[in-house]
């Protein structure tokens, strides 16, 4: 799943959040929970190693936090400007205290936390973050073998243009002073605050950038080993396909986190992980396909579907994602609306929830997931299933029972249950005369493989970066988007979307977000398939740890029983 599930990852405003936690305790205390909020008679207790489940990430530096594993790892490590309150889903302050826009909420001034410094002791300025974001927007220009894929999010800046085709610093970012930072947009945009939340938009040391990271008499790499401004640090070099280490910061400028640190164990395959977690060498996983239920019972449910806690270890609750098939439409058939009509009429997709996933999902009718404000159910009208409507759609496409149709090729990526999502969606096709045959690629491959013009059809999927519906529109389905998998391009919409980034009223931003995926729901250029949900798993002696509908474990306020004893 890209965050591009990615990233992904919010029904925010569902979501029951734990309290605070004061205080810290020298022994065990006795826990309960309540709709999600812990309490316990003598407070968290400190010390202790998470063990936590991860994919091989593609990369732990901000340069390029794109996808679930590494942002994980990334948020541990980096504070950005701001960050999103997942019980409220509003954007609140990190690394600056306080914003402010002029009228048309084009410039915008951060004022950062005075005294903030890097692991290394080095104070964060203004200017690290002028660094950080031009170091993303000019990597296209200057190393075109290794440039950031995320630098959509700084597109609106004046100059970043000049700076992903020519190398030239963006004039739209400026350091007034240390602890001043100014941003100048190309056009308003009332939504910047969420953009400026996510982890690749982190401050970056320079020096240590350019120079690598002292460690051991050595020099690590800075991607190997990055050294940030959040709540945790790295403790030793990434050991790729095995492992991350990150430990406590205690020099961090917001609250000290209660565990020592987090153990990110990286395994191949999530059965393995799984075995793992029940034989008590993990602390947090995701539960395969089929084991949800057998997990309820032995695990017990958290209230919420967000909070682990003793005797409620098992996580159900709705993830702000969407899981999906994009369709290359400049391939024929695919760039036959009636074809894309009738592949998307014939998926069962409350049949894939029930059979795949246990019914804990929900079928998509809509690109937006429930939570995200704005959210429509049956925005997309052909994400409903209709066998009759699906055969005609072939009969206008010239398509006859599927007479004279090649056979499409479906891709996917291993692991994660896709395999029997794809099967169901094999035979649903063949149903109405659509013959299918599939193609199938590691994660760290199938990413890049879906930038190329060589699938025509292939799962795909989307976590919020940021809880606002943009990030589930000009990302994916902008023209110019580096996430538009499916090449789709309409002037239209593009223009609207610009309008609606432009447009400073909330409500009046909102609706025309809402006209824009009608739009695209009508020319199909993806179909929904189901919206995410959590389906995770932490041990009995875990307190307090929220994992949150963006798909991000919030580690600075989890806490171990037995603590670091």
């Amino acid at each position: 799943m890209h965050r591009y599930l990615k990233k992904t990852a919010a029904v925010m405003l569902s979501v029951i959040m734990v309290v605070a936690l004061a205080g810290v305790a020298g022994c065990a205390p006795s826990t309960s929970t309540s709709g999600g909020t812990s309490s316990t008679a003598s407070g968290p207790v400190k010390g202790g190693m998470l063990s936590f489940y991860i994919g091989e990430p593609e990369a732990i530096d901000p340069f390029n936090a794109q996808e679930s594993e590494g942002v994980q790892v990334t948020q541990s490590l980096f504070d950005s400007l701001t960050a999103v309150n997942p019980t409220t889903g509003k954007v609140i302050p990190a690394a600056a205290d306080s914003w402010s826009s002029d009228a048309s909420a084009t410039v915008w001034t951060f004022k950062l936390h005075p005294g903030a410094k890097f692991a290394d002791g080095e104070p964060v300025t203004a200017a690290d973050f002028v660094y950080a974001w031009n170091r993303i927007a000019e990597s296209a220009s200057k190393d075109a073998t290794n440039p950031s894929q995320i630098s959509y999010h700084l597109s609106p800046v004046v100059g970043y243009d000049e700076a992903n085709s020519k190398g030239t610093p963006m004039s739209g970012v400026k350091a007034i002073d240390d602890t001043t930072l100014q941003v100048t947009l190309q056009y308003p945009f009332a939504d910047w605050p969420y953009v400026c939340s996510h982890p690749a938009l982190a401050p970056v040391p320079q020096k240590l950038v350019e120079n690598g990271v002292p460690y051991n008499g050595k020099t690590v790499p800075f991607d190997q080993m990055p050294v940030g401004n959040g709540p945790f640090k790295m403790s030793a070099p990434w050991v790729h396909n095995q492992y991350i280490k990150v430990v406590r910061n205690d020099d961090y400028y917001g609250t000290k986190a209660h565990l020592d640190g987090v153990d990110f164990k990286i395994f191949a395959d999530l059965d393995t992980a799984y075995r793992e977690f029940e034989a008590g060498s993990l602390d947090f996983t995701q539960i395969p396909s089929g084991q949800v239920a057998a997990a309820k019972q032995k695990y017990g449910v958290a209230a919420d579907g967000y909070t682990v806690d003793p005797g409620h270890g098992v996580l159900l609750g709705p993830e702000a994602a969407i899981y999906y098939l994009s369709f290359d439409m400049k391939k024929a058939p695919l760039d036959n609306l009636n074809v894309r009509k009738a592949i998307s009429l014939a998926i069962n997709r409350d049949a894939i929830n029930q059979a795949v996933f246990e019914g804990t999902r929900k079928a998509a009718g809509s690109y937006v997931p429930p939570g995200i404000p704005g959210y429509e159910d049956n925005q997309f009208q052909f994400s409903h299933y209709d066998i009759a409507a699906a055969k005609q759609a072939l009969v206008d496409a010239g398509y006859p029972g599927g007479k004279g149709l090649p056979t499409l090729e479906l891709a996917y990526n291993s692991g994660a249950g896709h395999a029997q999502v794809m099967a169901l969606v094999q035979s649903d096709l063949k149903a109405i005369g659509v013959n299918t045959k599939t193609y199938t690629l590691q994660g760290a491959q199938y990413w890049p493989y879906l930038t190329t013009t060589k699938f025509q059809v292939a799962r795909d999927g989307w976590i919020a970066d940021y809880p606002i519906i943009d990030n589930f529109t000009n990302p994916i389905f902008n023209s110019t988007a580096d996430n538009n998998h499916s090449h789709y391009s309409n002037p239209q919409v593009d223009a609207m979307i610009l309008k609606a980034r432009s447009t400073t009223d909330e409500a009046a931003r909102i609706a025309l977000y809402q006209q824009i995926q009608k739009m695209v729901g009508d020319d199909a250029p993806v179909a929904p398939i189901v919206y995410y949900a959590h389906n995770r798993v932490g041990a009995n002696r875990v307190n307090n740890l929220f994992y949150d509908n963006m798909g991000l474990a919030h580690f600075d306020i989890a806490w171990l029983t037995g603590g670091g004893k």
